[in-house]
């Protein structure tokens, strides 16, 4: 028997259209690895440049180009928002009117309360916020690369009103994508992000101010100086964009670095102070992982089923919120016609006890996972 080629049938996808609206570096990264990892049969690339267009067909970042939104949005079962942080809600505004309603629609953003505020407002139900912490000095289509997404945590941040099987899908795409998914409120993460990139950032600007201002000063900065104030290299305009955009986490972080530094400061004259600050220091930057999964702490597990009703997720994190019941994690184990099931991460076992009684009282079927 002679064989066919042609007969054999198609690698299954994830999506049969993707769009990924602003071709830079990031949005670049994901259409690569969505065409390079087979994850969906078309990848369209949406970009207000001609110019980034024509580059990303040239290199073959997209399978398609489109100039403006349209009708032929609609097609789409997959769309990413990846423009820049001040262009994310007009982006957004400009879509909606054309999305299919089926269709999972994301963003790469590295603010998220915002975001989601707006998607809900336009009526996006099935709008999934996420930001993948990986990056890079050098921006633009030309330096995008699926690898950049590899094993970077990925963090989803799903609202109250988020439907499960939205959720769910969004954490299949980004481990498809080789990312680690990290579930959080928006407002967790972006607190979070005003402490490890937003307020290095500036730190960053302020010592290179600092060196700017004095001639000498540029002649001694070497290596250790360039290491520790490399983020400002980043693009000038989107980093501006960024943190102003999570200024009132950012003003909250600035304090209390402020608090710090005054503490260092009064410990010159405690020499045993600030030896002990040093430590502390050193073990801290010691343990911070290099393989970025494993930032992904522990967690003491709780596994909820959820009927197939609107906003059962929201009543699930409302229910725990109003008893003070912190959730780290939140995974979809399962979607089905009568309903599906959802991991909560909790912080300690005694929380797992504490919550599977409260949501046990509201009329929920919970059950521990080890």
């Amino acid at each position: 028997m002679t064989f066919d080629p042609s007969s054999t049938p198609d690698p299954p996808v994830l999506f049969e259209t993707a769009v990924v609206a602003g071709v830079g570096l990031i949005g670049g990264s994901v259409a690569l690895g969505l065409r390079q990892r087979l994850l969906a049969r078309r990848v369209i690339g949406l970009d207000a440049s001609a110019e980034v267009l024509r580059e990303a067909l040239a290199l073959g970042v997209v399978d398609e180009i489109q100039a403006a939104p349209g009708e032929w949005l609609r097609a789409a079962d997959l769309v990413v928002l990846a423009a820049p942080m001040r262009a994310l809600a007009p982006l957004a505004r400009d879509l909606a009117p054309f999305l299919n309603p089926q269709a999972l629609v994301t963003d790469v953003g590295s603010v998220k309360g915002g975001i989601a505020a707006e998607m809900e407002r336009l009526g996006v139900r099935s709008f999934v916020a996420g930001h993948p912490m990986a990056g890079s000095e050098r921006g633009g289509v030309a330096h995008a690369r699926a690898a950049l997404l590899e094993n970077a945590v990925w963090v989803l941040t799903p609202t109250d009103h988020t439907p499960l099987t939205a959720l769910s899908r969004a954490r299949t795409l980004v481990e498809a994508l080789g990312g680690a998914p990290v579930v959080m409120p928006p407002d967790a993460h972006d607190a979070l992000v005003a402490t490890v990139s937003h307020l290095p950032y500036l730190a960053s600007l302020a010592l290179t101010h600092m060196v700017a201002r004095d001639e000498r000063l540029s002649l001694l900065a070497a290596g250790g100086f360039r290491d520790l104030t490399r983020v400002a290299s980043g693009d000038p305009r989107m980093s501006r964009d960024m943190v102003v955009e999570n200024k009132a986490a950012l003003r909250e972080a600035l304090g209390r670095f402020r608090r710090q530094l005054q503490r260092l400061e009064e410990d010159l004259e405690e020499p045993e102070e600030l030896l002990a600050a040093a430590l502390e220091g050193k073990r801290t930057r010691d343990s911070l992982p290099i393989v970025k999964r494993s930032l992904l702490p522990q967690r003491h597990d709780l596994v909820v089923a959820v009927p197939d009703r609107p906003n059962q997720l929201g009543a699930v994190t409302q229910t725990l919120g109003a008893h003070s019941v912190n959730i780290k994690d939140i995974e979809v184990l399962a979607i089905r016609e009568d309903g599906g099931a959802v991991r909560l991460g909790l912080e300690s076992p005694e929380d797992v006890q504490r919550a599977a009684g409260i949501l046990a009282a509201a009329g929920f079927e919970v059950r521990g996972r080890s």
